[in-house]
């Protein structure tokens, strides 16, 4: 069963409460996203662990519930 975006997007919030969260479902089947998260959690992380912030997040549906997400991550711009 496909996840929903607002499913997604729920799960961030919960790990990074101050993050600015766009999804895009990118073939309209509900398993292909595209997200762009913004928080300031990722100050003086690399990109590669604040994408594992945001995997770590969806609790281990990467690649199961959830087949792909796209992901922008960085800092608010103040």
């Amino acid at each position: 069963m496909p996840m929903d975006a607002r499913e997604i997007e729920r799960m961030i919030r919960e790990a990074l409460p101050d993050a600015q969260i766009e999804i895009r479902d990118l073939a309209g089947d509900g398993d292909h996203y595209a997200a762009t998260v913004l928080s300031t959690a990722f100050k003086g992380k690399t990109r590669v662990a604040q994408h594992q912030m945001v995997y770590g997040a969806l609790q281990g549906r990467m690649g199961g519930v959830l087949h792909a997400l796209a992901l922008t991550t960085g800092l608010p711009q103040d």
